[in-house]
Formats: structure tokens, C-alpha cells, sequence
């Protein structure tokens, strides 16, 4: 069994150790800019996934390549595609979730 324990001086803080809430907000969009460019940095990685199974089939109908590495190619970027899909197929069900709960 998994327990999750917070041991030290982190398990509780005092009132005077908090921060203020304006460096809260400043790292919360620290935060956002940096999941922002991660996503950006997946969905190119997955654009030059598509783009270089693209260019394997090419070399493969020129003779350049064989089948196996060819399709090896197109593979990845057909599971890339599919898991940049489901990802986005769960964050808009997590956004409708949001937007269902009333306050």
C-alpha cells in the first residue's frame, strides 16, 4: 500500500512563512507560460513526427529506405497523432466537467 507522507517542515507552515499573493500570481503565470510552450513544443514534435514519416514513405517509393524503417516511421507518427488526440479528447471532457459543477 502506497502512502503518501509529508514529513518535515513543509507538512505545516506558519502564517508569518507564506508568501504574499503577488509572487503567487507571478509564479502562477510563470507557470502558464511554461505549460504553454510545452504544449507548443508537443505538437511540433508531432508535426515533425508526421513530416518525417512523410519523408520516409518518399524515400521508400525511390528505393532509399526499406519497408520496415518506413513503416516504423509512419507508426510513430500515427501514435503520436492518436495520443495528441486523446489528450485533447480528455482536456475538453475535464473543460465540460468544469463547466457542468455549479458554485
Amino acid at each position: 500500500m502506497i502512502q503518501n507522507v509529508l514529513i518535515g517542515s513543509q507538512a505545516v507552515q506558519p502564517l508569518a512563512m507564506m508568501k504574499p499573493a503577488a509572487a503567487d500570481s507571478s509564479a502562477v503565470q510563470q507557470s502558464g507560460q511554461s505549460f504553454g510552450s510545452y504544449l507548443e513544443n508537443a505538437l511540433n514534435q508531432v508535426a515533425a513526427q508526421e513530416q518525417q514519416a512523410k519523408e520516409m514513405s518518399n524515400k521508400f517509393v525511390l528505393g532509399e529506405v526499406n519497408i520496415d524503417e518506413a513503416m516504423i516511421s509512419s507508426q510513430q507518427a500515427l501514435l503520436s497523432l492518436q495520443l495528441t488526440t486523446q489528450v485533447r479528447n480528455k482536456v475538453i471532457e475535464a473543460y465540460q466537467e468544469i463547466m457542468r459543477t455549479q458554485i
